[in-house]
């Protein structure tokens, strides 16, 4: 058949090279000029980035503007008219109360002190489990040698003196229950071990 002898003939009708350009021997076609009046695609617009997390810490907070001395003086009488009504109807409801001391230095002292006996189990009635906030007592005593520290050169001989013989005392107090909790800590551990050179750890 004549038609079997005909050469086999491959057209490249690729419109484009690989590098996407225009073959200049690309024929114009339909095709052609649909892409060529085709709006590009719409971009989608990124969603904004948040602001990045600075990597370095920002300055510290301001602090509060200080009241004045106008401000301070209408808190302290306002403080002092509630106070007198809340005194007033304790007494009401508890007929023969005698009036609430007010507040003084030594009154101070000695709150902080009781508070620290507490925590060191000194309020522990006899033949139970004492109860030790081991860490409450430290924080208790370290309040009282703030306030020996600030009020230095300004208290009265008697001041003075309950504060450093309450020092002392929860001092000492503090060093003879942390000793005896590392005495029983060594007591408990396993033969042929011994505490670390900082002792045993003293938890709540």
């Amino acid at each position: 058949m004549p038609d079997q002898n005909k050469p086999f003939v491959v057209t490249d009708r690729r419109k484009f090279t690989m590098d996407g350009e225009l073959r200049p021997d690309a024929d114009p076609s339909p095709e052609r000029e649909e892409r060529a009046a085709a709006p590009p695609p719409p971009v989608a617009e990124a969603p904004p980035q948040a602001a990045a997390a600075p990597t370095e810490a920002g300055p510290e907070p301001e602090l509060p503007p200080q009241p004045t001395a106008e401000e301070n003086d209408q808190a302290r009488r306002a403080y002092e008219m509630t106070a007198d009504r809340l005194d007033t109807a304790i007494r009401s409801a508890n007929p023969g109360m005698d009036h609430p001391p007010t507040m003084s230095f030594e009154q101070l002292v000695q709150s902080i002190y009781l508070s620290a006996i507490m925590q060191l189990g000194g309020a522990t009635h006899e033949g139970q489990q004492p109860q030790v906030d081991i860490l409450g007592a430290r924080q208790s005593i370290d309040m009282l040698g703030v306030l020996a520290e600030k009020t230095k050169g300004n208290l009265t001989p008697e001041e003075s003196r309950l504060l450093d013989s309450a020092l002392f005392e929860l001092r000492m107090g503090f060093l003879e229950l942390t000793q005896a909790l590392a005495r029983s800590a060594a007591a408990k551990a396993p033969a042929g071990t011994r505490p670390g050179p900082t002792g045993p750890s003293i938890v709540r």
